[in-house]
């Protein structure tokens, strides 16, 4: 029985001998981090230069943008190490720290995406109040609410795994996974499971209810209204929706695969799945606003003329 800060390092066990084909993966996984940068930097700099992009809704858009880069750096860079590694360890602190980026950037992301749905339901539902509603402290202060609480949720949930007394250190997947962590403890785990119980709950019945109310009254508007407002509503908010699901449907493969025993299920789509909100989300929401927010098409058409 050894204790998390007596743990010199910690074995990544989903690694398996790939041969020359491990130069193919770490240039495919090279070519997505690449594109995850220049998509995400590019709309980035298109917002902030383009003074006809400073509202609301591009503000939050940048916030996003910016929890994208956040997450893929705590990743893609890992992976590419580890890839062309022969030995697939890592240090106990790097481990750590791996865990509270990438668990920060899942609920960053889960609660940007609850803002901006809160901005749309004010633009659609109450268009005549939204400019003395979505103030500059307002959306600052909602900027804020979307990266001060969940920095200090994973704080307290990196911190109670930190001080767990661990009987090994080999973790089942291809980068550090804090439920992987508290599988190896042999002390009591009791608060970190209601802690993560607890978050949980807040997370799908707090934000999910915010989001899912605030698409409630946004269709319902659209039903109701005339055929100008429909079209503004659906062009603003298909990309919101977009994305929340291709999040969510993320998360849900990752807790199916992380709960439940895939044994039976190819080593290969285990990892695609444990991978997939933290690859294809930052690939896809750039790719998805950038195509869909007519303004930043303009803007971007434009540039390229």
């Amino acid at each position: 029985m050894i204790n998390s800060t007596q743990v010199s390092y910690f074995t990544l066990g989903a690694y398996f001998d790939t041969g020359l084909f491990k130069y193919l993966y770490f240039l495919v996984i090279l070519t997505v981090y690449v594109l995850i940068i220049s998509a995400n930097v590019f709309l980035i700099v298109v917002i902030c230069m383009n003074r006809s992009l400073h509202e609301p809704m591009y503000m939050f858009l940048v916030s996003l943008f910016v929890n994208e880069l956040y997450g893929s750096t705590g990743l893609f860079p890992f992976l590419l190490v580890q890839i062309l590694s022969e030995i697939h360890t890592v240090s106990a602190a790097v481990c750590f720290l791996q865990v509270f980026c990438l668990y920060s950037y899942a609920a960053v992301e889960f609660f940007n995406l609850a803002v901006m749905s809160y901005d749309r339901y004010l633009a659609i539902c109450y268009p005549l109040q939204y400019n003395t509603r979505m103030t500059f402290k307002r959306i600052a202060f909602l900027i804020a609410a979307s990266w001060i609480p969940p920095f200090l949720i994973i704080v307290t949930t990196t911190s109670l795994s930190f001080t767990l007394q661990l009987c090994g250190n080999i973790i089942n997947k291809v980068y550090c996974d804090n439920y992987s962590i508290v599988k190896l403890a042999c002390s009591d785990t009791t608060v970190n499971n209601v802690y993560g119980l607890c978050i949980t709950a807040f997370t799908l019945i707090g934000l999910l209810s915010l989001i899912l109310y605030t698409y409630m009254r946004i269709l319902r508007v659209c039903f109701s209204g005339c055929k100008q407002t429909r079209q503004k509503a659906v062009s603003t908010c298909t990309p919101h929706l977009a994305s929340m699901l291709n999040f969510f449907f993320g998360c849900t493969f990752e807790v199916l695969q992380s709960r439940f025993d895939m044994n039976n299920v190819p080593n290969t789509l285990r990892i695609f799945l444990s991978l997939y909100f933290l690859t294809c989300q930052p690939l896809f929401n750039p790719v998805l606003y950038g195509l869909k927010m007519s303004k930043i098409r303009h803007v971007c058409k434009s540039l390229f003329r």
